[in-house]
């Protein structure tokens, strides 16, 4: 059932502390706060947008650090400091006039809970929150901020037959310029 229900994503909302990071803050002398990336989610991220896939995030958490990076992978939709992402999520299927089953979404801790109720495929990191790992459908075997996210992605469009194409161009020049 899974797998069924991953062919008819086209969409991956994501969180960003614990999923796209590893849930970590490092705070400097000046109070800036720094999150580290995996290079391989943001891959997976640019790829997944260059092949038709819609991505957003929604993400509790204000550092703006965090939009450079994701805009710099093709995100365009990125909401922070928000406290219910119920709200975010439902604009967001109005908008691009999804269904919820067309939406994947991974989150990791309490606050995502309610959107993965909603959402069409809910998954999470392997060191996600007990409760989240009970409402998801998939627990990837990755952490958060260690490849989770390219985890799931990968899966959906190999199954949809878009993750490989050699004559494809779709290389990540961005990350290059901006290695994580």
């Amino acid at each position: 059932m899974f797998l069924r229900k991953l062919h008819q994503i086209k969409a991956f909302i994501l969180d960003i502390d614990g999923v796209l990071t590893d849930a970590t803050v490092h705070v400097t002398e000046t109070g800036e706060q720094l999150r580290r990336f995996n290079i391989r989610d943001g891959y997976a991220i640019q790829l997944a947008i260059k092949r038709g896939f819609y991505v957003c995030i929604i993400s509790g958490g204000k550092s703006a650090g965090v939009v450079s990076r994701l805009e710099g992978l093709g995100v365009s939709d990125v909401y922070l400091g928000v406290d219910k992402k119920v709200n975010v999520f439902n604009e967001i299927l109005e908008r691009y006039q999804l269904s919820r089953s067309e939406v994947l979404y991974m989150g990791d801790d309490i606050p995502d809970l309610p959107v993965m109720k909603l959402a069409g495929v809910a998954t999470c990191p392997t060191d996600a929150a007990e409760e989240v790992k009970a409402l998801s459908m998939y627990i990837s075997p990755k952490a958060g901020g260690a490849g989770c996210v390219r985890d799931v992605i990968e899966k959906v469009m190999k199954l949809q037959q878009k993750w490989f194409d050699e004559s494809s161009s779709a290389q990540d020049e961005t990350m290059s310029a901006n290695p994580g």
